[in-house]
């Protein structure tokens, strides 16, 4: 199953959802940045709640970003999703090597531990949006949960879940969205709570051979509500990092004309390095003299 996302209502249109599978796109994150099986847990239930949220963007040049501050071990993670849910993240410290809980599942929360989200939402304005809420649980889903309710005061249950291998790849990961809309009846949400309350984990939907939109009719479809869920809309999800060579020397350039005379007179090449998916840039002084006339 590639990774997809779909988004669309439910419940006579009182719910709206978006829900996606994006294994491909968590492991290709693991092996960029070579993470340990907890900091595959966090790192990609992260990931996928940008994918998510990036479906949520009004305009096509809309990012998303996304920060997990923590005194865990982990330190930080970043998520930056366009509008087309295409991911990219950093972690800081990708080797935390921590006891399972008694339930048997990486323990994600000891190794985010308590600290902040903050979510930062680039929307071509003259300044973006930021919102900042404690981290409740340090689970992720839960966090993003309380996010919601807090800094945008909408009804939202976030449900993100990472399955690690033996062999440290990604067997599953995916997660959903479910918000309430406001004029929703007081039986849609005693229904939504019971259901969500049933939930106990995402992966156990794909693990048992589930599609996203068959995991999101368990949750919210007829079997709950009477009537099936639609589907608006259904796009692919991806791990993609958008710099190149020309991104970075439009960076470089920016610096201005006294960093640059700098990096000539030392004389030596510098390299560009990109922390989102491991790129070199080398530039040679000759090339950095050319910029000079640029400027």
């Amino acid at each position: 199953m590639e990774d997809y996302l779909i988004k669309g209502m439910a419940a006579g249109n009182e719910i709206r959802y978006f829900a996606a599978y994006t294994k491909d796109s968590v492991e290709k994150a693991r092996e960029i940045h070579n993470t340990s099986p907890v900091c595959s847990a966090a790192m990609g239930r992260l990931l996928t709640g940008g994918a998510l949220m990036g479906s949520m963007c009004k305009n096509d040049t809309d990012v998303l970003t996304l920060k997990v501050e923590g005194n865990g071990p982990i330190h930080s993670i970043t998520v930056t999703a366009d509008a087309k849910s295409n991911v990219k993240s950093i972690i800081y410290n990708n080797n935390v090597d921590l006891p399972l809980k008694p339930n048997k599942h990486l323990d994600v929360a000891s190794a985010v531990g308590l600290g902040v989200l903050t979510v930062i939402r680039d929307e071509g304005l003259k300044e973006p949006y930021v919102g900042t809420t404690a981290l409740m649980t340090s689970e992720i889903g839960d966090d993003l949960t309380y996010y919601f309710a807090e800094s945008e005061q909408i009804p939202t249950s976030v449900g993100l879940g990472v399955l690690v291998d033996k062999d440290y790849s990604i067997k599953h990961a995916g997660g959903f969205i479910i918000q309430l809309l406001p004029f929703a009846s007081e039986e849609t949400i005693s229904k939504l709570e019971e259901s969500i309350a049933k939930v106990q984990s995402v992966t156990e939907y794909f693990d048992k051979g589930m599609t996203v939109e068959e995991m999101m009719r368990s949750i919210i479809g007829e079997e709950v509500f009477g009537c099936d869920l639609t589907i608006e809309e259904k796009r692919s999800v991806q791990y993609k990092c958008n710099c190149s060579r020309e991104r970075v020397t439009k960076a470089l350039i920016s610096i201005g004309r006294k960093e640059l005379q700098s990096i000539i007179d030392d004389g030596e090449p510098i390299t560009m390095h990109c922390d989102f998916c491991n790129s070199d840039y080398k530039f040679e002084v000759d090339e950095i003299k050319q910029l000079m006339t640029e400027i």
